[in-house]
């Protein structure tokens, strides 16, 4: 990797460009069709008083090229907190110069510097560059027996508004 690359904290005017890299991801992914975030909402909810979660950008040679979400979990069985990465992305041309591994690193010193314990993030099943690249790393697969369920949409509503008048 070159000493041109740098991460730093995302700030509040650096919406456009993670909003521009979140949609690079999501057409990777062949998610487009997923991304209903605005600047607006990303606004909110990485910069308001009420933020969730936090995002860092990585820079080559002054330009946005990579970015990192992540926010606090905790697991009640250790009795510690951990990260779980949102998304992890770097544009296709500056992949394999150890940017990826530059932004995990990051993001795992964060955590670390928090007390986090553990780090871990989903990865689509077709993704095998990324399944190799993490995997180099020493990271393992969820244990089989553990299934990822979302709530969302109609169903996520039903179940917030049942039994409310």
């Amino acid at each position: 990797m070159t000493n041109d690359f740098e991460i730093r904290p995302a700030v509040e005017a650096d919406v456009p460009v993670l909003l521009s890299l979140i949609r690079e991801l999501a057409q990777y992914e062949k998610l487009t069709h997923k991304v209903v975030a605005t600047e607006d909402k990303l606004r909110r909810w990485l910069f308001g008083e009420q933020r969730v979660a936090h995002a860092v950008i990585g820079y080559r040679a002054g330009e946005p090229v990579a970015y990192a979400v992540f926010y606090a979990t905790f697991s009640t069985f250790s009795g510690e907190p951990g990260v779980f990465l949102e998304d992890i992305y770097v544009e296709h041309s500056h992949r394999r110069k150890g940017y990826g591994r530059a932004m995990l690193r990051h993001v795992a010193r964060i955590a670390q510097e928090q007390g986090c314990t553990t780090m871990a993030w989903l990865v689509l099943d077709w993704n095998a560059p990324a399944i190799a690249f993490y995997q180099s790393l020493g990271a393992k697969p969820a244990p089989p027996e553990w299934l990822a369920y979302s709530l969302s949409g109609p169903a996520f509503e039903a179940l917030a508004n049942e039994g409310r008048r």
